[in-house]
């Protein structure tokens, strides 16, 4: 898996891991963070959400125009130096007046900016070390590799962004917990006047938390929402400090990928045009057409996806069990899931090692971590329990990514070897199919749950509350697909882009990932007016019919790699 690849992809890998750290670290709890700081409703929060997530896919496509006339790694370094500005004065604390909103959709903006230099440009560099004859057969394995990596970075964003609400919101005496900011928004807005029962739920709130309580309720919501408002600010700053990580890497490692950032026009300057394949106009013609094809599928997959960010963290934070115990509390650990990784890769090692050193250390490695997780399980306290803060479910997306990837690189190997793996476009329709499973798991589950409340909080009595391992058995089902999809799906864009457009076609990837990511809101706007299950079947429905147009469009599709 990791062998006979090209040095400059591991460089390229990390830089991108520190980037994508911060990133995901602000994202866990950007949703959150709308609604206890401003008081947004549902249906804002989800247009805010989906126009920021538009504009980070949207903006690569003036990068990748920007890159093929001035080179990719000029852009990736303009990009890393935008995004931390963006970054510093989202982490700046403001107030949530008119001036604190625009400060947030300014450093959003070139938060997405930056991104949108950054992200594509990379990727495209990452692909050009393999126009490289001598690793041409290695393309798909390397962008496994590459998104695993991404994955590693959205691994522990979670848990930094809830140690960092945990300890500021503690150091304040005050607890988070899913329904007070809402509740506080509301008795802010409505006072005494409030429903009789969040009133009530309110009060028993205040009076539960270690910093003293005289009654005034106001003071109270004042205060619990700035001491939130100002962790959720910490948090972002976490981001600024991935930045400076990732430009380092960049910088030191540069001369491991120098000669893939190269683009067309400077590679005909310098005459470095070996591997640089000429297209006639039908060629160009028939693989441009054939990317867009793949471009309209995606779009729904992402609008289906980056759910988890908005929906499916509404139902985390509203529905589901705030605590859990034994095996599943300890899985809401990321040290523990390091170790779960470390036994899945070890134990792959094990048969792919060459040598008995390399098998034994393998083995020794595989030991450890079962012995490990066999004395923190042997440790809990009987009806221990751990608290789960909503952003926490956001962890399991990137371990699945990280710890299923060897295993979908072996299955994927060992079909090859047979002649019998699927083409990148069949890949991302069975893909579309599995992300519907992901969903259909979903609506059976809501099945009986109440309506959300689109307008407040959403206060569900505990025994109505699913177990965690419905998202958790979502985002499973979500990361397989996303496996058939993601990762192939750039791989082909970077093997089949005609050369003198492979910035732009970059682009128009996550030009097409930036529509469904707008999308995303039509689900957050319907969060509150219909019965869940309905909302989930909306998602299925799509994915299935995505699905059955990529597979009557395959043969089209195949035909332009060839």
């Amino acid at each position: 898996m990791f062998q006979n690849q090209p040095k400059g992809l591991y460089a390229l890998a990390l830089a991108n891991t520190g980037e994508r750290f911060g990133y995901y670290t602000m994202l866990a709890i950007f949703t959150l963070f709308l609604q206890a700081k401003f008081g947004f409703s549902s249906i804002a929060t989800s247009n805010i959400f989906a126009g920021f997530l538009a504009f980070v896919y949207f903006l690569p496509i003036v990068g990748g125009i920007l890159a093929d006339k001035f080179g990719y790694g000029k852009m990736v370094t303009a990009g890393i130096i935008v995004m931390f500005v963006g970054y510093t004065f989202l982490a700046v604390p403001v107030g949530n007046d008119g001036l604190g909103v625009a400060a947030m959709f300014g450093a959003l903006f070139l938060i997405a900016l930056g991104t949108g230099l950054f992200k594509g440009n990379l990727q495209v560099m990452v692909g050009n070390l393999y126009d490289d004859p001598k690793y041409a057969d290695k393309r798909d394995t390397a962008f496994s590799l590459f998104y695993m990596a991404i994955n590693i970075g959205a691994l522990f964003a979670p848990t930094a962004a809830s140690k960092i609400t945990e300890y500021f919101m503690g150091h304040a005496g005050l607890k988070y917990q899913g329904d007070i900011p809402a509740l506080c928004h509301e008795y802010l807005d409505k006072g005494q006047q409030m429903a009789a029962e969040s009133l009530n739920s309110l009060t028993q709130f205040a009076e539960a938390q270690a910093a003293p309580f005289d009654g005034n309720l106001t003071a109270f919501a004042n205060t619990y929402i700035n001491e939130l408002s100002l962790s959720y600010h910490y948090g972002f700053a976490v981001a600024c400090i991935s930045l400076v990580v990732s430009m380092l890497i960049y910088q030191v490692f540069k001369k491991t990928f120098k000669h893939a950032d190269v683009n067309t026009k400077q590679a005909a300057a310098s005459g470095h045009t070996e591997n640089i394949v000429e297209l006639t106009p039908a060629q160009t013609k028939s693989r441009v057409t054939a990317l867009i094809l793949v471009f309209a599928v995606v779009i729904f997959f992402w609008m289906a996806f980056h759910q988890n960010g908005l929906t499916l963290t509404f139902f985390a934070r509203d529905y589901t069990a705030r605590a859990a115990g034994g095996a599943m509390g300890m899985s809401f650990n990321v040290l523990n899931l390091v170790f779960v990784i470390a036994l899945v890769y070890s134990l792959f090692s094990i048969f792919q090692s060459k040598t008995a050193r390399a098998r034994l250390i393998s083995g020794a490695v595989a030991v450890l971590s079962v012995v490990f997780l066999a004395w923190k399980y042997c440790s809990l306290e009987p009806g221990s329990t751990i608290e789960i803060l909503p952003q926490m479910f956001q962890q399991f997306n990137p371990f699945f990514v990280v710890a299923l990837t060897p295993v979908s690189l072996a299955v994927f190997g060992a079909l090859a070897k047979r002649g019998k793996e699927p083409s990148a476009p069949r890949k991302i329709g069975i893909g579309m199919l599995i992300a519907a499973v992901g969903f259909a798991l979903m609506a059976f589950c809501s099945m009986g749950l109440p309506t959300p409340n689109p307008d407040g909080a959403t206060v569900v009595d505990s025994g109505m509350l699913v177990s965690p391992s419905v998202l958790i058995g979502t985002y499973l089902i979500l990361t397989f697909a996303e496996l058939f999809l993601s990762p192939m799906g750039i791989s082909f864009v970077s093997k089949v882009a005609p050369p003198k457009y492979k910035g732009l076609m970059m682009g128009l990837w996550f030009g097409a990932t930036a529509v469904g990511n707008y999308l995303v809101s039509i689900i957050g706007m319907l969060w509150g007016h219909m019965q869940l299950w309905a909302l989930w079947s909306i998602l299925i429905v799509l994915c299935l019919i995505s699905a059955l147009f990529i597979f009557a469009m395959m043969k089209r599709l195949e035909n332009a790699t060839k």
